[in-house]
């Protein structure tokens, strides 16, 4: 009887998690991500749709990345998202949002973000 009241109390109160692992509290929360290169009277606007994206603290956040035209790739730093997107074939990423606020999603092509392509994660609570 100790021994499972003992198993038991530890089952309770154990909160840790593997180094580096988030824990989910919320919905898992599932979008598909479009990045293209516009062009307009000659020039190169790389692009992402939706432009941003909103979720609550807590959730799993899994996202499908397609490139449709360009050279691309995805990051968003906060959440140690860096991914290869190889043209017509979709990447998914997924991690938990553990920390509110804003972050950037961006291509890290070169020149590409400074040209817009670029995104915000907008997570609340």
């Amino acid at each position: 009887m100790i021994v499972a009241s003992m198993f038991i109390f530890a089952a309770c109160t154990q909160t840790t998690t593997p180094t580096g692992k988030a824990i989910a509290t919320g919905d898992v929360k599932e979008f598909e991500i479009e990045s293209y290169t516009l062009v307009v009277d000659g020039k190169y606007y790389p692009q992402f749709t939706p432009q941003e994206i909103v979720v609550n603290k807590g959730d799993t956040v899994r996202l499908k990345v397609k490139v449709t035209s360009g050279t691309h790739d995805f990051h968003i730093d906060k959440f140690n998202v860096h991914t290869a997107t190889p043209l017509d074939k979709e990447t998914v990423v997924e991690f938990v949002a553990d920390e509110s606020g804003e972050f950037i999603m961006y291509c890290n092509m070169p020149g590409h973000r400074s040209v817009g392509h670029f995104g915000i994660l907008n997570v609340k609570g």
